[in-house]
């Protein structure tokens, strides 16, 4: 019997082999062949004699016998880097927490729906200068070249990740990446977002993909650097509901029951891969990106055998080209053919919006369009100080950006004899910037700095400027590294607070500079790791209501302290904690809550040799504050003074584990919305926004597999 059991799971079992077997032929699409690592092969010749292999022994291509596994065959080496960075990343493959495969961020806030207008807990104003469009409220939903990974690895690698969740909610992540060459890396990466919600008309469908690839020479001159990107950004709005006493309704505990402000009863036709939206926004733009290098400096080669040469360069100087185009397409739309809805939208868009719109005969029709296309093409001249640390550089260059617009609108809701849309008003503008950088990187990181200015010194957005200085040092393993950042940004408000804009509703135009100015201490090491930032901002641009715009004559101080860190209870129970601490001076149209924290305390470690565990409780608290209305036509997020939002603190419960490639997440969320008024239920929601209520109990599911092919 023991012979038999050694037989049959044994490491040199038949068994093993023929599973394998199996597999590999099941999941053909999914894998490819796994060859031999180089030097483990034997070469037959041509007239079919075995050569020696490494060891001097021959084996015959006839014979039939077993072979240990040898496990390093199946090993991967694979980092990535963003670009204009010069830190090499390595994938992070933790369990404890499901925010790091989930489509929002840890610390952001939706209005109620995966994919729905979110905003973080933590304030960051758009600190950039040049045009902007002024549309960010799913910018957290977008791929975009800032985010995009360059990888570099030993083996083709696909990650796959699927996760589900109440309410048909349903999100797909495709990844595939490797090196067709040894200096040529190309991949894609796909991501599907699709929910139809729990309210009515809060159905979403998210759709982005993105090719990239980067290149090396042979003699590492040559380089370059190619993206092509798109999103696909559909969301329904509901203008929140009724009255939030229909939320303790029993007869409306089915939560489609409650009416809302805006879209039709029966909602938009929803299917997985496209949904049709008839009231909500439409944000689509495409990207394609192109970087070219070349290198002037000194050759150098090391030969690793007869055959093999590694050919090193030193540059002196880099030529450095980048072009890209940019489309991007902004909509809010509210088509319905239902009288009775459209009487109701109508009063919804006169009583927000100061909009009278009569319905006619086929319903209502109202949009707002934004479009624009841009080219820009930039030159940079970069110099390196010391031959052999190309971390260390001087670089120059200019840029030359192009922009044309187009505005489009509804026809005008006041004259219902008007049944054309009027044409759409058109813009061409430039900018012509001049931006330099010094940066320097350490081999010790003692002290790492970086230096970066841009200032546009003609066209659409003159005198604009972003200037940004860090300091890092590393002060030893256990303490670890502190930086002190300072960065200040001139810019003109985004161009929908331009009149030229269709979602300008006042004709007013905003055109003072808003001057933004960030001063920010940080601390990291192994223990925990600590923020402490200042934001001081003139001018600032915003909505006083769903519609009205308006410049702060004051200047706005908010003062912000992050500290995370993980302590170990006992042998394998952890407790992490996360706490923001936030306060602006006076009243300024910046609204955040004073405190938040969130805390997951997790039985976890690694069991059985290939299991890893992570489960326990995640606790999320932010103190009561008034928090900022939702404007759906602008898909703004603005300030209110009348109603202060108090939420129960966020209990959910996660279950999280990996075996080898394979990582599975299971939570249980909202578990602080039990109550036992007419019975036990998930009805007492917490709220994002003014009658914008969270969902109440959900269960998600999540699954991702690596493969090494």
């Amino acid at each position: 019997m023991a012979i038999f059991l050694k037989i049959l799971f044994g490491k040199k079992s038949l068994y093993r082999w023929g599973c394998l077997a199996l597999l590999a032929f099941a999941f053909q699409p999914a894998f490819a062949q796994v060859l031999p690592r180089a030097g483990a092969t034997r070469p037959v010749t041509a007239d079919g004699q075995n050569r020696p292999n490494v060891q001097g022994q021959t084996q015959s291509r006839d014979t039939i016998g077993f072979e240990h596994r040898d496990d390093l065959a199946d090993s991967i080496t694979i980092s990535y880097r963003y670009l204009d960075s010069l830190r090499s990343n390595n994938l992070d493959s933790s369990i404890n927490d499901y925010g790091k495969i989930f489509t929002i961020p840890t610390g952001y806030v939706t209005l109620g729906n995966n994919g729905s207008a979110a905003y973080p807990v933590l304030f960051s104003p758009y600190a950039k200068a040049g045009w902007d469009a002024g549309f960010h409220a799913f910018e957290v939903y977008k791929y975009n070249i800032e985010n995009t990974r360059f990888y570099k690895t030993t083996r083709p690698f696909t990650q796959l990740s699927y996760l589900l969740a109440g309410g048909k909610e349903q999100v797909v992540k495709v990844l595939h990446t490797q090196n067709i060459q040894p200096n040529w890396n190309a991949g894609f990466e796909y991501r599907l977002i699709s929910s139809p919600g729990l309210f009515q008309t809060q159905n979403v469908n998210h759709n982005n993909y993105r090719l990239f690839s980067n290149y090396q020479g042979k003699r590492k001159r040559y380089a370059a650097w190619f993206v092509i990107l798109a999103n696909k950004l559909s969301a329904s709005e509901n203008g929140g509901i009724q009255d939030d006493s229909y939320l303790q309704d029993p007869e409306r505990e089915r939560r489609f029951t409650v009416p809302v402000k805006l879209g039709t009863e029966q909602g938009s036709g929803f299917n997985v891969f496209s949904t049709n939206i008839s009231t909500g926004n439409l944000y689509n733009n495409f990207t394609a990106f192109l970087r070219q290098s070349y290198d002037l400096g000194i050759k150098d080669s090391l030969i690793i055998n007869d055959s093999t040469t590694e050919y090193l360069f030193y540059p002196k100087f880099r030529f450095q080209h980048t072009i890209s185009y940019n489309t991007y397409s902004h909509q809010f739309k509210d088509e319905l053919s239902n009288q009775e809805e459209a009487q109701k939208d109508s009063a919804y868009f006169n009583q927000n919006y100061n909009l009278t719109l009569r319905p006619n005969y086929s319903g209502l029709n109202f949009w707002r369009i934004d479009e624009w296309k841009s080219v820009s093409n930039d030159l940079v001249i970069r110099q390196f100080p010391q031959t052999k640390n190309p971390g260390q550089f001087i670089q120059a260059g200019v840029r030359i950006d192009n922009f044309s617009g187009e505005f489009t609108s509804s026809p005008n809701p006041i004259y219902p004899v008007q049944i054309f849309p009027p044409p759409p008003i058109r813009e061409n503008f430039y900018n012509i910037v001049l931006h330099g950088e010094y940066r320097n990187k350490t081999r010790n990181r003692k002290w790492d700095a970086l230096l970066n200015g841009e200032f546009y010194t003609a066209g659409y957005n003159a005198a604009d400027f972003n200037l940004k200085a860090v300091l890092n040092r590393l002060l030893n393993a256990r303490l670890g590294d502190i930086e002190v950042s300072f960065q200040n940004v001139n810019r003109k408000p985004s161009y929908i607070f331009q009149s030229n804009s269709s979602f300008n509703l006042d004709s007013v135009s905003l055109n003072k500079k808003e001057n933004i100015t960030i001063i920010t201490f940080q601390a990291n090491n192994p223990r925990f790791s600590l923020m402490a930032r200042n934001i001081s901002i003139a001018n600032y641009a915003y909505f006083t209501n769903f519609y009205e715009k308006e410049q702060y004559s004051g200047l706005i101080n908010l003062t912000q302290v992050t500290a995370a860190t993980k302590n170990r209870i006992t042998r394998h129970l952890n407790l992490y904690s996360d706490f923001i601490v936030q306060q602006t001076t006076g009243q300024t149209p910046i609204r955040v809550p004073l405190f938040y924290t969130r805390q997951r305390l997790a039985f976890e470690g690694n069991f059985f040799k290939n299991l890893f565990l992570s489960t326990g409780i995640d606790v999320k608290y932010n103190t009561p504050y008034k928090a900022n209305n939702y404007s759906p036509v602008m898909g703004k997020f603005v300030p209110q003074d009348s109603i202060t939002i108090s939420n129960l603190p966020q209990l959910n419960v996660f279950f999280n584990f990996r075996i080898k490639s394979f990582s599975a997440f299971i939570t249980a969320e909202n578990l602080n919305t039990a109550t036992l008024n007419d019975g036990f239920a998930f009805t007492n929601n917490n709220f994002a926004a003014p009658h914008y209520p969270t969902p109440g109990f959900l269960l998600r599911f999540g699954l991702q597999w690596r493969f090494v092919n």
